[in-house]
């Protein structure tokens, strides 16, 4: 017992001098909490981007795979490199990206489009071991850095309410309320009114305790599929096909840099926007992005979509992470779970989107840090809030938000408050939309 208790007082040091938890303000216990929840609420893109990436003719169970190798390495890289709390996953929206715009859309073969997230990846690392990450976010005003947060906010908050059965599509109104005696729907509020309790009464755990009632209302309610759990086999046989599959034949086609510039726009802004938005600690954010960067060049040799800073990292950081040791705990269970994917697929989303409605309130609340009083300031960030959740992406948000800035200070004669950097920004996003149109 003793000799047990010596190796868990070294464990403990060690981890302190790794993550500087005690400089944080945080725990041990915490960091494995935030990092727990955080990964519960992540874990559906295991079973999901395979689906996604095989529809290009990537074989499903090789997609799989690589998603979970992929992940496993973005969180390690924003654990021992950058002691960040944030994760990294292949994003939903950046696979459908990868398959609707680059390979249906400029017609490249998926090989070709894992060549062009690698270039992609490299100018992403580019801007980050420079000086341009710094420059670019001592640049951007305030205002908008807190529009990009609380525009997260509303993003996740929109994807809480529609993955849980809240918000339905309507053919007359876009979306609309869904009819709350629905299973799904009903299984949402359910769970909703245990966690907000839970989260104001600041009950260790609390979003954990959330998604596994949630989960227990879901099958009370008959929502959940136990038939899943039926088959926990999977072959690692396919994934030579994938790794390194990489084709760079297509370097000579217009299509092609117009994938590697639209690719590196939405990756290194996307990005940027959600780091400074959640980040607990901005001085993290230079080696924060710098992993992010090196993930999206992995990816692109290892056979995936690209990798992004997930938005449902928001919810590890909500329930106290703030150290490398959230990420690193997110990061390690991603192994195990290749192994139990069925078991995840039973948590239904109903159970995972309350605790997605909190974290957005939370992140939304930055709000109030924008000066609405100022039209010229308030333009921008409404554009943000507005197109992020109703186009159902970061970047596009981000977009609008950072064209609107310069011409509505250009219009009304104080063009000295953009700096170069906001125009070149403005300048390249909408050459993005360009060549997305044509």
């Amino acid at each position: 017992m003793a000799v047990l208790n010596k190796e868990v007082f070294i464990l403990n040091r060690r981890l302190e001098r790794w993550f500087h938890l005690q400089e944080e303000k945080t725990t041990i216990r915490t960091e494995l909490v935030a990092g727990l929840t955080t990964f519960m609420t992540v874990a559906y893109i295991i079973a999901v981007n395979g689906a996604i990436l095989s529809m290009v003719g990537m074989p499903y169970e090789a997609a799989t795979i690589v998603t979970v190798i992929c992940s496993f390495l973005g969180c390690m890289l924003m654990a021992l490199w950058a002691n960040s709390p944030l994760i990294l996953v292949p994003g939903m929206g950046d696979n459908a990206f990868f398959v609707f715009t680059l390979v249906f859309s400029l017609g490249l073969t998926w090989q070709q489009a894992l060549a062009a997230v690698f270039i992609a990846g490299l100018v992403f690392m580019i801007t980050t071991v420079t000086k341009w990450a710094d420059y670019l976010s001592r640049s951007i005003p305030k205002s908008m850095v807190h529009a990009m947060t609380a525009g997260i906010g509303f993003f996740i908050a929109f994807l809480g309410l529609k993955n849980g059965g809240l918000i339905v599509a309507s053919e007359s109104t876009f979306v609309t309320l869904a009819n709350l005696s629905e299973p799904h729907a009903l299984t949402t509020v359910l769970t909703l009114i245990i966690a907000l309790p839970l989260f104001l009464r600041n009950v260790k755990g609390n979003f954990l305790i959330t998604i596994l009632a949630g989960t227990g209302m879901g099958a009370a309610l008959g929502i959940v599929d136990f038939s899943v759990l039926r088959d926990f086999s999977i072959s690692f046989g396919g994934y030579g096909e994938l790794f390194l599959a990489l084709d760079f034949s297509g370097m000579g086609s217009f299509q092609f840099w117009t994938a590697v510039f639209s690719l590196s726009m939405v990756i290194i802004f996307q990005n940027m926007g959600a780091q400074l938005g959640m980040l607990p600690n901005k001085s993290k954010f230079r080696k924060s992005f710098q992993a992010n960067s090196f993930s999206v060049i992995s990816a692109g040799l290892l056979g995936c979509s690209p990798m992004t800073t997930a938005a449902e990292g928001a919810t590890g950081i909500a329930s106290g992470g703030r150290t490398g040791l959230t990420s690193l705990t997110a990061g390690l269970l991603f192994i195990p779970a290749l192994f139990l994917v069925p078991l995840f697929k039973v948590i239904p989303n109903s159970a995972i989107a309350p605790v997605l409605i909190i974290v957005g309130c939370l992140m939304i609340m930055s709000i109030k840090e924008v000066p609405f009083d100022d039209f010229t300031e308030a333009f921008p960030a409404y554009m943000m809030l507005a197109i992020m959740p109703l186009s159902f992406s970061i970047a596009n948000g981000i977009a609008f938000g950072f064209i609107a800035y310069p011409i509505v200070k250009w219009v009304t004669g104080r063009r000295s408050e953009v700096s170069m950097a906001m125009y070149l920004i403005a300048f390249f996003f909408l050459l993005y939309f360009i060549l997305g149109s044509l």
